[in-house]
């Protein structure tokens, strides 16, 4: 599964960058995505496989930060990225006259360039957080990789600034976007019930279904994550619940764009003919 995603959203990207007709904001957007979650999957999965293989589960401080860093930085990137999309389909059918001037080279590039800001500034500010913390020497933590919240609750003093700290994070980096794409999508549908004609409707459906697709699998997943994880005590459910959200999601993103997409079809044949 990990080499599928690897080499599905891989694909994506090189189908985007070779095919001229894929250079639209979209495109460049769809491309970053699958970029970011190629780079998302890889900060858990090849340790884990690694644990399989030699069967140790060791980790140390180091590395458990710097997972942690990059995990917070590819996870808020995804959200996003998401959110970007949808506000680009948004302009699409609901401002077709508009789109080309609003969406155009500089407002993609600086749409793009806030997106890594704020996730590295996101990530940063979680990793200060975590480095004031004291541990003891040897901890065992209930999971296949250091997620923050687990991690967090292994410190030996208090962390209720850590947890404020994570709160107003989540807020900024998953509520608000999240409430953005609704309201896109909103939009989006309340544009779309006022096409008199039937294939009118299909084509602006099937322009924004793979993008609603992937949105529900990624919010779905990570919002069960944090329910179970709530909700459920068994350390082994909890981590079963993050591999579906760590690597089915990111595995099935290119199955996703690429099969109900003609344009990306065309690419890849002229990749594969290449």
């Amino acid at each position: 599964m990990y080499l599928v995603t690897l080499i599905g959203n891989l694909l994506i990207v090189l189908a985007t960058i070779s095919d001229s007709h894929l250079h639209t904001p979209m495109y460049f957007f769809l491309a970053n995505l699958s970029f970011a979650d190629i780079c998302f999957t890889s900060t858990t999965v090849p340790k884990m496989l690694m644990n399989i293989q030699t069967e140790t589960k060791s980790i140390s401080y180091g590395n458990c930060l710097t997972q942690m860093y990059f995990f917070m930085l590819f996870v808020a990137l995804d959200n996003l990225l998401l959110t970007v999309m949808a506000y680009d389909h948004y302009m699409a059918i609901c401002h077709p006259l508009h789109y080309m001037v609003v969406m155009n080279p500089r407002l993609c590039g600086l749409l793009l360039q806030m997106s890594w800001i704020l996730c590295l500034l996101t990530a940063l500010l979680h990793g200060l957080m975590f480095l004031r913390l004291p541990f003891c020497t040897e901890l065992e933590i209930p999971h296949f990789f250091c997620d923050l919240d687990l991690v967090v609750q292994l410190a030996c003093s208090d962390t209720f600034l850590n947890d404020l700290v994570s709160y107003i994070a989540t807020g900024i980096m998953g509520v608000i976007p999240f409430t953005g794409i609704l309201f896109s999508y909103s939009k989006i549908i309340s544009s779309i019930l006022r096409i008199s004609s039937a294939g009118g409707r299909y084509k602006a459906f099937s322009t924004c279904g793979s993008h609603l697709s992937v949105v529900s699998l990624f919010c779905g997943r990570g919002l069960g994550v944090y329910l179970s994880s709530a909700a459920i005590q068994n350390a082994r459910a909890s981590a079963i619940a993050s591999v579906m959200y760590t690597v089915v999601t990111p595995v099935l993103n290119p199955f996703i764009y690429s099969l109900r997409n003609k344009d990306i079809k065309y690419a890849l044949k002229i990749i594969s003919s290449r």
